[in-house]
């Protein structure tokens, strides 16, 4: 079970700082994916568009975490953990967070705008479908996991975008259905924390556990199999003897179990608290992340 006191380390934080979530920052990593997994990143070209893109994002990510929080107030009051956010907790008047708000909307729009037409409509339309999540489609089961995914999805293209590389099949596929997983499996563990009658969270109440943890699965195995397609692809040039894509396909699967795990112990409610400190699936991360690199390295 999560810790319903807030960590000694983050409590210290400024209210405004920890207002716009800290932890919750390493999500944008998934900004760079395309620029690493194209090999594009070793251009120093790429490099101007990657930072804007990834300013962008956590910018407007900070602007959606404060609505979030104004527009939910009332009720994080009444939830054993959201009620320490500094809205919630009285400690960041409302003024200041809307100014907050709408200052970091128009940075992050303007960043992206410096970069290209193209990031600049998606960090737009990012910025629409998270409005409408948090003014009224958060309340619907369904859509509100897919609108929550299609911000981990945005984020992937985000880089594609912004650095004019072409997104694979494979690539959008993985990362389309991983960020389903991430929020099911999110969904999922909130609803054995807290249950329906004790739910806060609206769409919570339209969903059972038994169908959340299918979706999940079911995430989770298109995952796999669209990346061993990927892995096992015909016509790719064979540089070694060991064929580092197939030897990365087990330890991503091995993560991914790990994480489900975690999900069916209902201790994957905040997605990036388990990238920071479980050590298991840090471990079988940075295995993956490493034979992938090897990957892709040995093909340059």
């Amino acid at each position: 079970m999560t810790n319903p006191e807030p960590s000694s380390r983050i409590s210290r934080l400024p209210p405004w700082l920890r207002a716009i979530r800290p932890t919750q920052w390493t999500k944008n990593i998934l900004v760079a994916a395309a620029p690493i997994t194209s090999l594009q990143i070793f251009h120093a070209e790429t490099w101007g568009p990657l930072a804007c893109a990834l300013f962008s994002f956590l910018f407007v990510s900070f602007s959606i975490y404060l609505l979030n929080d104004i527009v939910d107030v009332e009720s994080d009051r009444l939830h054993p953990t959201k009620r320490f956010r500094p809205i919630a907790a009285r400690q960041l008047p409302l003024g200041a967070a809307w100014t907050m708000a709408v200052a970091f909307a128009m940075a992050s729009l303007f960043i992206a705008g410096i970069a290209s037409l193209r990031l600049l409509c998606l960090i737009a339309l990012y910025l629409v479908l998270q409005l409408s999540y948090s003014l009224y489609l958060k309340k619907i089961p369904i859509l509100d996991i897919a609108l929550v995914a299609s911000g981990f999805l945005l984020r992937a293209v985000a880089g594609g975008v912004a650095c004019d590389i072409a997104l694979s099949q494979w690539f959008l596929l993985v990362t389309s259905f991983g960020s389903l997983f991430v929020v099911a499996g999110k969904r999922y563990s909130e609803l054995k924390q807290v249950g329906t009658d004790g739910a806060t969270r609206i769409s919570l109440r339209g969903y059972t556990p038994s169908f959340l943890h299918s979706v999940s699965t079911m995430s989770m195995a298109i995952v796999i199999v669209c990346y061993g397609l990927w892995a096992f692809r015909e016509g790719q040039p064979q540089v070694s003897y060991i064929d580092w894509d197939v030897i990365s396909v087990a330890p991503l699967t091995l993560a991914l179990l790990r994480y489900s795990q975690l999900i069916d112990q209902g201790l994957a409610g905040e997605p990036e608290s388990v990238l920071l400190h479980d050590r298991l699936f840090q471990l079988l991360t940075l295995s993956w992340l490493v034979s992938a690199a090897v990957s892709v390295l040995s093909a340059r």
